[in-house]
């Protein structure tokens, strides 16, 4: 009787009409006294409470990887699209609270190509051919390596027609236990000797 009240409540906002319902309550059983969380109504869109499992999430004991640095140089031949991409990947960072230490531009490359414009003679006459690379710099700072790796798959995989990237990390490692110690302290002391004259 409860089961019957909740499926019309269900369905009063639905498109199909109240008849319908009453000929798919009589097809599908209830239990009496069964609770409802675990049971699918058909044509409804009631979420059931099934614990969530993702598999592509994995959590391990190891420690994490920690860079010092990932600096990013994107290059490209159109300053307009590398100046939109720019915004585009500080305000990533922003959103997934990375530290932009700086945002430079190195000097662009210029290349000239210069051709006659005839094909045998006329040597006075020639055309002038260049290709500029814009570069743009992105530096961040204090990241783990899942966070450098959910930001680097972001950003490459939304890298504009006829831009470049190049990525170096530097990684932050424990000191070696053999240089831990200073090598002077190991060594051998010496006398020094006094010349009296």
């Amino acid at each position: 009787m409860a089961a019957g009240c909740l499926w019309r409540r269900l369905c009063q906002g639905s498109a199909f009409p109240v008849n319908y319902a009453s000929r798919i309550m009589q097809k599908q059983c209830f239990l009496p006294h069964s609770n409802l969380m675990g049971v699918r109504l058909a044509g409804s869109h009631v979420n059931t409470q099934e614990p969530k499992t993702n598999p592509l999430v994995s959590i391990s004991d190891e420690p994490e990887t920690l860079y010092k640095r990932l600096s990013l140089l994107v290059k490209g031949h159109d300053k307009a699209v590398l100046d939109s991409y720019e915004y585009f990947a500080v305000l990533a960072a922003k959103e997934l609270g990375i530290s932009v230490e700086k945002v430079h531009k190195p000097p662009k490359k210029i290349e000239r190509l210069t051709l006659l414009k005839s094909v045998h003679i006329y040597k006075k006459h020639r055309v002038q051919y260049e290709m500029r690379t814009h570069y743009m710099c992105l530096e961040l700072k204090h990241l783990t390596s899942s966070t450098a790796a959910v930001y680097l798959e972001y950003v490459q995989r939304n890298l504009p027609e006829g831009v470049a990237m190049e990525v170096k990390k530097t990684k932050i490692e424990k000191i070696p236990e053999h240089i831990q110690e200073p090598v002077w302290d190991t060594l051998p002391r010496i006398e020094e000797t006094e010349v009296k004259s």
